[in-house]
């Protein structure tokens, strides 16, 4: 009897410890217990915020979690999520690193600056190239200014012109596609020079082709995103949660990337860019990086930070920087063009009071002058209007407006008046739920761009002050979007070309809700749009 008692005590000493430290101490006795749950399982179970992103759900679930329960929430057992200024401020302040969630962001099996965890590796290939992406540099850059002739009047403008032709379009034109090809031109001529860069907007085949090729992979990074040891585990025993032609279109992504930095590094290695007096071949990204990375090795060689990958396999850490500027670069700026498109589309005095401003600029993007120019970037940049049409959409439909993850510091920290958070706790904030908090912005699901608009608003100082601290859409602190600079001009200076000579309206808007996510466009992937040109006065 005393045998058998031996096992079974420890059978239940196991079980009481099993109770203690997976129900008793997560629930009653860990520093997170007195954060309120947005889920009553929170506290002993991720699956419900794992279910929660599955369903494609998390957006919108964790903020009427916060709506309910306040600025910090618990999602699960080691995971928070903040939605106030002063958690945006220690979180993103610097001190919270990346975590594994962000390998997924690799490429050519090494990280890049974005996916990179740690922030002393992220500040020294930021370095590298924090200037070309500067407000100063992207308005001055003789190279953009070149690149945005072409790919507006040479590309665009015709593509639309053709589009405005009822007999051959008269069910409209699908604008994102037209949209997300105009970006994916306009980065790969920054990073690699007009020639070597694409032509999305004119190979109708091939931007069809890439594009879905791109977009389909999207709906499969949940497992290697949330579960990734899972994932593997289970690839070991030939169980593919994520399809193997997934891998094959990453695979032949890389190679098109790939293809252009090969390309772009004989052009400057061959002389080739010594002879080019054309500014818009001048690979502008690509030349700064190779710079930044022959200094780097240069000064620190092998004691370099930047040794164990980036100065160790050049070529890769090279093309995985390129690759993650070139999905991000296009993607979020063609799904901020769609939404702009759409808003302006639903309004047509909207749109002529939008061409009465751009006309003002000198030179204007007008065809029916004589010589249609792209326009001074600072008169461009301070047209009020335009700016606050661009800031509405970005605060309502930020093209990121998921959850962007960091890992709290060890010991421990404090949040919101939440002391005592160890170490290890993986902590977000996400776009959506900043962008709808309704003491700042009133009626927050409202597209309102006059909230925009200091001249009419009658907003106090104050009120403009919240509204500019709340808005998040390239999120802040040392990690925030890169690009934001090259973004921002980039899309003024499509809307500016588009609206100075052409009325839309919609013809078909089915599924132009945003998707719920990460990075969100269209849950269709579509609109279209019937373009018309305007007359000249």
């Amino acid at each position: 009897m005393l045998i058998l008692s031996i096992p079974a005590l420890g059978l239940a000493f196991i079980s009481l410890l099993a109770i203690y430290k997976f129900i008793i101490y997560p629930v009653f006795l860990s520093p997170l217990s007195k954060i309120p749950n947005a889920h009553w399982s929170a506290p002993i179970s991720p699956l419900w915020i794992l279910w929660t992103r599955f369903k494609c759900r998390e957006n919108i679930d964790t903020h009427a979690a916060h709506q309910k329960y306040g600025s910090v929430i618990r999602l699960g057992p080691n995971e928070l999520s903040i939605n106030d200024v002063a958690g945006l401020r220690t979180v993103y302040g610097g001190g919270f690193e990346k975590g594994q969630w962000y390998s997924i962001f690799d490429n050519y099996g090494v990280p890049c600056m974005f996916s990179s965890w740690h922030s002393k590796p992220h500040s020294a290939r930021k370095r590298m190239m924090s200037n070309i992406y500067s407000k100063s540099t992207i308005h001055n850059s003789p190279a953009l200014a070149a690149q945005a002739q072409v790919i507006i009047y040479d590309r665009l403008l015709p593509l639309l012109t053709a589009a405005s032709t009822p007999l051959r379009f008269p069910n409209g034109v699908e604008i994102h596609e037209i949209w997300n090809s105009t970006t994916m031109d306009f980065i790969a001529a920054y990073q690699f020079g007009l020639t070597n860069g694409s032509d999305f907007l004119t190979n109708e085949t091939f931007r069809k082709y890439w594009l879905s090729m791109y977009h389909t992979r999207k709906t499969y990074v949940f497992w290697s995103q949330e579960l990734p040891r899972f994932s593997r585990f289970l690839r070991k025993l030939n169980i593919y949660l994520v399809p193997r032609w997934v891998d094959t279109n990453n695979r032949e992504l890389e190679a098109w990337t790939q293809e252009r930095c090969d390309n772009t590094s004989a052009y400057l290695r061959d002389g080739l860019a010594a002879k080019d007096t054309d500014p818009a071949n001048e690979p502008v990204v690509y030349k700064a990086v190779l710079a930044g990375m022959e200094k780097e090795r240069k000064a620190k060689g092998d004691n370099s930070i930047l040794s164990p990958n980036l100065l160790k396999y050049p070529e890769l850490s090279m093309a995985s920087e390129m690759i993650d500027h070139i999905a991000a670069g296009h993607e979020t700026s063609g799904i901020m063009l769609t939404y702009i498109s759409w808003y302006l589309s639903r309004d047509f005095s909207l749109q002529n009071r939008l061409r009465a401003e751009l006309l003002t600029l000198s030179p204007n993007m007008s065809l029916f002058s004589s010589k249609p120019a792209i326009p001074n970037s600072k008169e461009l940049d301070g047209l009020p209007l335009l700016h606050a049409i661009l800031m509405e959409t970005l605060r309502v439909n930020a093209a990121i407006p998921g959850s962007q993850p960091r890992v709290t510091p060890y010991p421990g920290c404090t949040l919101a008046g939440y002391s005592g958070i160890p170490g290890g706790v993986r902590v977000g904030a996400q776009a959506y739920s900043v962008h709808r908090n309704g003491q700042v912005y009133a009626d927050p699901e409202k597209w309102d761009y006059t909230r925009w608009m200091d001249e009419e608003n009658g907003f106090t100082e104050e009120q403009k002050k919240e509204r500019d601290r709340w808005f998040w859409a390239f999120s802040s602190g040392g990690r925030m979007c890169v690009g934001s600079n090259f973004a921002m001009h980039e899309i003024k200076l499509v809307i500016a070309a588009v609206f100075s000579n052409f009325t839309t309206q919609i013809v078909n808007d089915e599924g132009i809700e945003q998707e719920d996510g990460y990075t969100c466009g269209p849950t269709s992937n579509k609109l279209f749009l019937k373009f018309e040109r305007v007359q000249k006065n």
